[in-house]
């Protein structure tokens, strides 16, 4: 017969009492507050998750994976690219030279990065360019530039576009920049305007030519790696001193902390929703001791121990909630497959890397807020409870 207190007492409680409808509003209340404090946080983390896996994956292909730099005093050359292809035959390898330049159309000025690179071996590098130079022909003093670019200079296939390189050639008695013409013969979009703007490419032997660099020197390499943290260890024991790599998170490492560090801040926040909302848990739970303690105390003189006084209670808002993480996750996920599913909210392309909302929740975030949550209602549900089994029979008895 007591095994079945608990929870008849439990179910009891969870009624609608005519007499306190405040308490039942009460408990109410903590159950909206911590579905909705949930159902925010699944679907934040997930967008949180979900930008920063997008600007990873941007950032990756226009940074490159791992890249092959000369130090101070050193050289790339075709003897260390070829030793690297033979040690390192999983991997894809496109040399580079480049060269800081001013774009300009007519009036209009734009800085950026002008990369020579064998279009073929980039291509295996770096799927913006594979996909810019599908069924095209770029040949000698031929360029592809990014959509950014191409909108603000109102460029079209076969313009001609002047780049003014930082390298300088004696004329008489003074040293001006070099100067060359390119036709554009393509546009790449990486969804990254900053990179769409700065970012054009033409042929290695076309950027040699103009920087007087012999045919077997490169400014370096460009490694794609499926695994870049582990091949980047591997590829360092065998390069020489002279030279070095480097892999893309080393020049983003202040910009992927300060995303974590939103991230955490924004759970922390949001996860004060649930704690407001609990708060709800043991205002209910104490105005129903303080409404039970009559029944409590009778109880006890019948034969019921503390204990069980004190689960009825602990039960009592676990129940409310369990049943709010519940609802929460229902809500949370339903909305991240409405927010999946249809072109409900359009970004920009020029500020975010993608138009549509990139969601990814992970199993561990998934957890963590569900353990968070849940760890908050059990201690929200601990006071009360231990309260309730604290009443005094004979005081209470007396004066009722």
């Amino acid at each position: 017969m007591k095994q079945s207190l608990v929870p008849y007492l439990v179910k009891r409680f969870l009624r609608f009492d005519n007499e306190q409808p405040f308490i039942f509003l009460s408990a109410l209340l903590a159950f909206l507050g911590i579905s909705l404090g949930v159902m925010v946080l699944i679907i934040a983390m997930a967008l949180m998750n979900g930008f920063d896996k997008e600007f990873k994956k941007k950032l990756t292909i226009m940074n490159y994976p791992l890249t092959v730099i000369p130090k101070f005093y050193g050289a790339v050359n075709d003897n260390l690219l070829i030793d690297l292809q033979i040690k390192f035959p999983e991997l894809q390898f496109s040399p580079y030279v480049q060269s800081s330049v001013m774009a300009r159309s007519g009036t209009k000025l734009e800085g950026g990065y002008l990369f020579g690179v064998n279009l073929e071996d980039e291509a295996k590098v770096n799927s913006i360019v594979a996909k810019a130079i599908t069924d095209r022909h770029i040949g000698k003093f031929d360029v592809l530039v990014g959509k950014s670019l191409k909108d603000e200079f109102n460029l079209y296939i076969d313009d001609k576009l002047m780049y003014i390189f930082t390298h300088v050639e004696p004329g008489g008695l003074s040293v001006t920049p070099k100067i060359k013409r390119f036709k554009i013969k393509g546009f790449f979009d990486s969804g990254l305007s900053a990179y769409d703007k700065a970012y054009s490419y033409t042929t290695i032997t076309s950027l040699q030519k103009v920087l007087n660099i012999p045919a077997n020197q490169y400014d370096g390499i460009h490694i794609y790696s499926a695994n870049p943290e582990a091949d980047l260890l591997k590829i360092k024991k065998e390069l020489p001193i002279s030279v070095t790599v480097k892999g893309w998170w080393e020049d983003n490492v202040n910009f992927f902390a300060a995303l974590e560090l939103e991230k955490a801040s924004l759970f922390i926040v949001l996860m004060l929703i649930i704690l407001i909302a609990a708060i709800n848990i043991i205002s209910s739970l104490l105005m129903t001791v303080m409404n039970r303690r009559s029944e409590i105390a009778l109880l006890l003189s019948l034969g019921a121990t503390t204990a069980e006084i004190k689960k009825v209670f602990l039960y009592l808002g676990i129940v409310i909630g369990i049943g709010g993480i519940a609802a929460g996750i229902f809500f949370g996920m339903s909305g991240l497959w409405i927010l999946s599913t249809f072109d409900i909210v359009s970004l920009p392309k020029d500020v975010y890397p993608t138009t549509t909302l990139p969601l990814d929740l992970s199993m561990q975030d998934f957890f963590l807020i569900i353990t968070g949550a849940f760890l908050i209602v059990i201690a929200s549900a601990y006071y009360p409870a231990k309260k309730a089994s604290e009443v005094d029979i004979l005081t209470v008895l007396r004066n009722e």
